[in-house]
């Protein structure tokens, strides 16, 4: 769809739409054959055994990224690193699998609270969302391995603190008592060197927010666990993926389901080709 809008608008301005194109796709899809056939720019391949929510790290994310000047080898290294560290067999040094207990434990295993995501860095505004869709879709499982009816899942939603989290921060101190946050905590920010006030930086303001509003939560015994990172930038980023990419996998091991299927989003896909077919009648 998207790919016909966009062509469509080059044909009104008079370009000829191959001329601009590349495709990141599976190789031998009907969008590899297609940008073969009309000798697209180039095309870039992606296994097939790479889910939406596990594409970032492959060219389906790193294209765009280094489209948008994002430094993609520092991505790649941090999320190396955050593998090595993640594949340390004993449980207290391997960051993923500590997160993951995290988890189950907040939940009693079942989903019976919901995660909400504040990292407190305007840059990672967009991390609750693309958390949302890699926990949801990947922990959701009607069915565990065994086939049984278990009903899984960890609802994900958030925003960034500190402006943002008064949408719903008052629930979470005062209200029903159904969920976790998840706060991230950078400790270092390009602004670092100006001062708001007197010996008093916007780095030290978010602290004080984010400390502030874990003690308020903890003061009303609600459940949080905070993430540190030295600062954002590419290979921290790239850290942050690889860490909770595989915090799922424990997770979904922990709990005995299938992390890394979506029989709930294929339904929906024909259901929703179903629909078209109707409107063709």
């Amino acid at each position: 769809n998207g790919m016909a809008l966009v062509r469509q608008a080059y044909v009104q301005r008079g370009l000829e739409f191959s001329r601009h194109a590349v495709a990141v796709t599976m190789h031998g899809s009907k969008m590899d054959q297609l940008a073969e056939s009309e000798n697209w720019i180039a095309r870039f391949a992606m296994f097939d055994w790479i889910g939406g929510r596990t594409s970032e790290l492959s060219a389906v994310g790193l294209l765009p990224a280094a489209l948008e000047g994002i430094d993609i080898d520092a991505m790649l290294a941090g999320a190396a690193a955050c593998d090595i560290a993640t594949r340390v067999k004993t449980t207290a040094k391997n960051p993923a699998a500590l997160l993951a207990l995290m988890w189950f434990a907040a939940t009693d295993g079942r989903g019976l609270r919901d995660m909400v995501v504040l990292p407190y860095n305007d840059q990672l505004l967009l991390l609750s969302r693309y958390l949302q869709q890699l926990v949801m879709e990947s922990l959701g499982k009607r069915l565990d391995r065994d086939g049984n009816r278990v009903d899984q899942g960890i609802a994900v939603y958030g925003n960034k603190g500190s402006t943002d989290q008064h949408a719903f921060v008052q629930q979470l101190r005062d209200g029903i008592n159904n969920f976790f946050v998840t706060f991230i905590r950078v400790l270092e920010f390009e602004a670092d060197g100006v001062e708001v006030e007197p010996g008093i930086t916007a780095g030290d303001y978010l602290h004080g927010f984010l400390v502030g509003t874990r003690a308020a939560l903890a003061g009303n015994e609600r459940q949080s666990l905070t993430l540190s990172v030295a600062r954002v930038d590419a290979r921290m980023v790239g850290i942050l993926i690889s860490l909770f990419e595989r915090a799922v996998g424990f997770y979904g091991s922990l709990i005995n389901i299938n992390a890394y299927h979506q029989p709930g989003v294929e339904a929906g896909k024909k259901a929703a080709a179903s629909v078209l077919q109707l409107q063709n009648l």
